[in-house]
């Protein structure tokens, strides 16, 4: 069958597939059980472990359609089928999906996209939701070139004769669906450990209290600030903050709530405890009156700064914002455990926000901030000879933080969203493109009352000063950009791997990070594993009890000082340590991957997440 038909001419070298699925309904791995049922989700798992559970339902498809090509193409193969297409929604770019085709193009033998649509209207959407599409073929071949086709225009999408006209280019197709420089081969970085972190996961809205209900809560005056906090969200730092507050009694037993605070421990019993009382999993219910996950790891990261930086996860601009020590994120910001202005400059940068939108996910058409990709490999530039470059961002990062908010706070209409709203119109009006209309009334108030010429006279001498402190020129495009910094990630990683880490924080970092065997100036670095103390009786490991393995996994990995190896691990396990045991350590720990419980470091070791 044909690819795609809706452009004219039809390019001759369009390549054909053997066969094209459209997407199931889309379910994301962790609505799995809602959507199928357990009795399904269990037996798709089980059937296909070498899937992320959180990847989306096609991706199964995808996986085994990559599978048959893939055998067909090995020596002594049959050949066929010799490649496949996909549609799919065009979530297949974020993370967990990414894997998949990642798998793919490095497998043994290897895959490569030769044509791809990352994000395509889904036509009649009059009669569906307002949903975005991709399209993928793949086969057999390494790093062959293929044809991107982007949409240019579209129109008619709700009548019977839709219109979209493609630009294609042909290159290097990466699995974020962009040609170019190989993004995904980054890698994580060590100067960057620990410092980024999603907020907390309330798992349980009864912690949410208004200013009114905190101040009756606290009628002694002593839980406002101590577990009483401000609490902010996505919408909060996207719109208009709410100032809802959140209770917070991390690293308290219930008896000390009780006795110290009795009147937030009735709120909480009665508003928490009964939702806590029907979760799946021991340690929510047994710890109801703390956060489901209160991010252990961000809390000293954050600890005696005088504020942080957030960004939303998932939105149509990407900024950064200061929010003021105290305050308790939500689980849909991003957290960077700094204080310095300069960090804000470069974060808000058009270098590092092209990098975030290349190597990030999306969903639908809103660009998705993932930490694991966009800020962990990431090569800062290195200020430390630039003192003077280092105060001009210094002073950047402040006028941008307290300009939005000065503007914000006088005119209760304007909300950040609509600020970058017409900031980017006045960006594609002042570029010339085609067809952009000028701007409405509603947006010449906005850009008045958000004297957004300022705001963008400001991001403009944070973009000149960020690519002065790289050393790069200033009319590098996205591509360029793309590239150099995936040259730099690596040339980094490997001075890394010879002892020499670019720390962003050193005092925090270097006591809680360093390697215990690094040889800081000279020769290699060796990255020894943390001995996992358990006391003299070892927990066994049962060989079938996958919910057991799962929660022995865990309570290990907490109680371990730092970053662990599947085999060090391991040895924290009565009996001999096999590779069928190794084996089954390393799969729950890439199950606790893939459901945001535990992360990776640059050396490929395990932590616990947040």
């Amino acid at each position: 069958v044909e690819i795609y038909d809706y452009a004219d001419p039809k390019p001759a070298e369009w390549p054909k597939a053997d066969f094209i699925v459209g997407n199931p309904p889309f379910i994301g791995g962790k609505d799995l059980r809602a959507e199928l049922g357990d009795g399904y989700a269990e037996a798709l798992w089980s059937a296909h472990r070498d899937m992320p559970k959180s990847a989306d339902f096609v991706m199964y498809w995808w996986n085994q359609a990559a599978r048959h090509v893939a055998e067909g193409a090995k020596k002594g193969g049959s050949g066929k089928p010799r490649q496949f297409g996909f549609i799919t929604t065009n979530s297949i770019r974020q993370t967990f999906n990414r894997r998949v085709i990642e798998k793919a193009l490095a497998g043994k033998p290897p895959l490569s996209l030769v044509y791809a649509i990352p994000d395509h209207p889904w036509v009649k959407s009059a009669d569906k939701a307002d949903v975005r599409i991709a399209m993928t073929v793949a086969a057999p071949g390494e790093e062959r070139d293929g044809v991107l086709a982007g949409v240019v225009e579209e129109s008619g999408l709700n009548t019977d004769q839709p219109e979209v006209r493609l630009a294609a280019k042909i290159g290097l197709i990466g699995s974020a669906l962009r040609l170019g420089a190989k993004v995904t081969s980054a890698k994580p970085l060590l100067a960057n450990a620990g410092i980024s972190s999603p907020g907390v996961k309330l798992h349980g809205s009864g912690f949410i209290v208004t200013p009114e209900e905190a101040e009756k809560l606290d009628a002694d005056r002593s839980a406002i600030g101590k577990v009483i906090h401000p609490y902010r969200n996505g919408r909060d730092l996207n719109q208009k903050a709410r100032g809802a507050m959140v209770i917070d009694l991390f690293e308290l037993s219930e008896d000390e709530v009780r006795d110290r605070y009795p009147a937030v421990y009735q709120h909480v019993r009665g508003a928490v405890k009964p939702e806590r009382d029907l979760n799946r999993r021991k340690t929510y219910r047994d710890n109801w009156w703390v956060f489901g996950e209160p991010r252990k790891l961000l809390r000293p990261a954050i600890h005696g700064l005088p504020r942080v930086i957030a960004t939303t996860e998932t939105s149509k601009h990407r900024f950064f914002s200061f929010l003021p020590a105290g305050t308790r994120p939500d689980n849909k910001l991003v957290i960077f455990a700094e204080a310095k202005p300069v960090v804000l400059s470069l974060l808000s940068g058009r270098i590092h926000v092209a990098w975030s939108l290349a190597v990030g996910a999306r969903l639908e058409d809103r660009p998705v901030y993932a930490k694991a990709h966009c800020f962990d490999p990431f090569p800062f530039p290195d200020l430390s000879d630039k003192p003077a470059l280092k105060a001009r961002l210094d002073d950047l990062g402040e006028r941008l933080d307290a300009h939005r908010k000065s503007v914000l706070e006088k005119h209760g209409f304007l909300t950040m969203t609509k600020l970058y709203n017409v900031l980017e119109r006045v960006k594609a009006l002042e570029a010339k493109k085609a067809d952009e209309p000028p701007l409405t009334e509603a947006e010449k108030d906005i850009y008045q009352a958000g004297l957004v010429g300022t705001l963008k006279s400001i991001h403009e001498d944070i973009d000149a000063a960020v690519f002065e402190a790289y050393g790069w020129p200033e009319d590098l495009d996205d591509e360029a950009i793309l590239e150099r910094l995936v040259a730099l990630n690596l040339e980094r990683h490997e001075e890394e791997k010879r002892g020499h880490v670019r720390w962003l924080r050193p005092d925090f970092q270097i006591p809680r990070f360093a390697p215990k065997t690094a040889k800081t100036q000279q020769g290699d670095l060796e990255l020894a594993d943390t001995v996992v103390e358990t006391g003299a009786k070892l927990p066994a490991f049962p060989a079938k009890d996958r919910k057991a393995q799962a929660r022995i996994v865990r309570e290990l990995l907490e109680r371990a000082s730092g970053p662990v190896s599947p085999d060090a691990l391991a040895r924290g396990l009565a009996g001999k340590n096999t590779k069928a045991k190794v084996g089954r350590v390393a799969e729950m720990l890439g199950v606790m991957e893939a459901l945001g419980q535990a992360e990776t470091d640059a050396d490929g070791r395990y932590f616990v997440s947040g």
